[in-house]
């Protein structure tokens, strides 16, 4: 009677073992270890001074605590590489017909990514991601609110492009 649970069981971990590890939602190949994230350098036309290292260290953030992988500095199995390419305030909503102003402004963030996944070079993409977020017009300074703003853009910046690199969507 062993046996044939054995004989059974044997086919089942084989599947089991040449599967990708699925971790978050995400399925990493199991051989990939490493990822190098390099600096996303802020070239949009309107450049705030912490947004490069925030975005980047956020990025670096998720790969550490979503996945086993480790980050290294070079020869890493996957690399991911880009640069901020738009930042942009816009207002959204129109108060006051006679003297038309502002009621809520829109900030967006656009980042250019190139992930190249060096053991499934199928994988790799290279493409445009862009979110934004709506604020309010007047309840506190813009300096204070941008902060958390950028914060929540880069979450879902971040989310997209984890999805697309790890979770093939």
């Amino acid at each position: 009677m062993k046996r044939i649970y054995l004989l059974l069981l044997l086919p089942l971990l084989a599947l089991v073992n040449s599967c990708s590890v699925k971790l978050n939602g995400a399925s990493i190949p199991k051989d990939m270890k490493t990822v190098t994230v390099l600096f996303f350098e802020n070239n949009a036309p309107l450049v705030v001074p912490t947004l490069s290292q925030d975005f980047t260290e956020a990025l670096k953030n998720r790969i550490r605590t979503q996945t086993s992988l480790n980050i290294v500095t070079s020869d890493a199995h996957a690399v991911f590489e880009g640069r901020i390419t738009g930042y942009d305030i816009r207002p959204v909503a129109l108060q006051n017909n006679n003297q038309p102003s502002a009621a809520a402004n829109r900030l967006t963030i656009k980042v250019s990514v190139k992930y190249t996944n060096n053991l499934e070079p199928k994988s790799s993409f290279e493409e445009s991601f862009e979110r934004y977020k709506d604020f309010p017009v007047g309840t506190t300074t813009f300096d204070i609110a941008q902060i958390q703003l950028i914060k929540d853009i880069n979450v879902m910046l971040i989310e997209d492009i984890f999805n697309r690199a790890f979770a093939q969507w």
